[in-house]
């Protein structure tokens, strides 16, 4: 189990990235967050099998014909047990 804090940069609001990280973790059973920044990136906090949150972060950085993802900064950070979804935050 490991748990990243991810700041995504690029074409990342208005065009439905967040219930598309959201769906994404849920089909691949990580549990987190994801919520738009006042500077236009997208930050979250995933968690799962590491494994998981590697196809989880090449599935958004590929995104889809709206999304496009520039920039994407992930660092490791505690676990938090007692999560179990992947949630949209505003």
């Amino acid at each position: 189990m490991i748990r990243y804090y991810i700041i995504v940069d690029g074409r990342v609001q208005g065009v439905g990235f967040r219930f598309f990280c959201t769906m994404n973790a849920r089909t691949l059973d990580l549990t987190g967050w994801v919520r738009n920044m006042d500077n236009g990136m997208v930050e979250m906090e995933v968690q799962g099998e590491e494994s998981a949150i590697e196809k989880f972060i090449k599935n958004i950085k590929k995104g889809n014909r709206f999304i496009r993802v520039d920039e994407l900064y992930q660092k490791k950070i505690e676990i938090r047990p007692q999560e179990n979804t992947f949630t949209e935050r505003y």
